[in-house]
């Protein structure tokens, strides 16, 4: 059985970013295939891990405004993917920006339970991925961020030159790396 490392408190939240149906959506993959096709895979074993040790999970579930996207609530997108779903009495915090800390009370929450140490997966890792671990690293929380239990899409550059999913996924890992989080393969997290 796979169990936590002792270096991640016990109060250690599981937040998990906009693991949702919509990002399954053709629009999103138009420029290319995804990267880390077994990213649920991964955020399915720590969630799994979280909930066998009973430590903190939050899920963020994005509510767009915009009335063609694809995590618009009412459609069929705005439902999480199966395995992130949230079990009765889990945490769910919706947002309609990138950032899981603005307009939420995720902050709030967190400091009310003396939280400090975050472990981050989700999508998509160069935009709400990102964002919020780059706000958690300036509100000053201990930010892991899970490599492979994120995942992201081929984009263009300014120059028009197609940037691989791989490419994006690995610029947006180092601006994140050091800096706002450390981050870490799932196996690293899992014992």
């Amino acid at each position: 059985m796979e169990t936590l490392p002792i270096p991640l408190p016990t109060n250690t939240a599981l937040l998990l970013v906009d693991l949702q149906k919509a990002i399954d959506d053709p629009r999103w993959s138009h420029l290319g295939p995804r990267n880390n096709p077994q990213a649920e895979a991964s955020v399915a074993a720590l969630l799994a891990a979280w909930r066998r040790e009973g430590r903190p999970i939050v899920h963020i579930r994005h509510d767009s405004t915009e009335p063609d996207s694809t995590y618009r609530p009412g459609s069929p997108g705005h439902a999480f993917k199966d395995e992130a779903m949230p079990l009765p009495g889990e945490t769910v915090i919706g947002k309609r920006v990138n950032s899981a800390f603005i307009g939420t009370g995720l902050d709030d929450w967190l400091r009310a339970r003396g939280i400090g140490t975050l472990v981050v997966a989700g999508v998509i890792t160069n935009n709400s991925v990102e964002a919020t671990v780059r706000m958690a690293g300036n509100l000053g929380y201990d930010v892991r961020l899970a490599a492979d239990a994120c995942f992201t899409f081929a984009r263009k550059d300014r120059s028009g030159r197609l940037r691989t999913a791989e490419e994006v996924h690995d610029l947006s890992l180092a601006n994140m790396d050091g800096e706002y989080a450390t981050v870490v393969e799932t196996a690293e997290l899992l014992e």
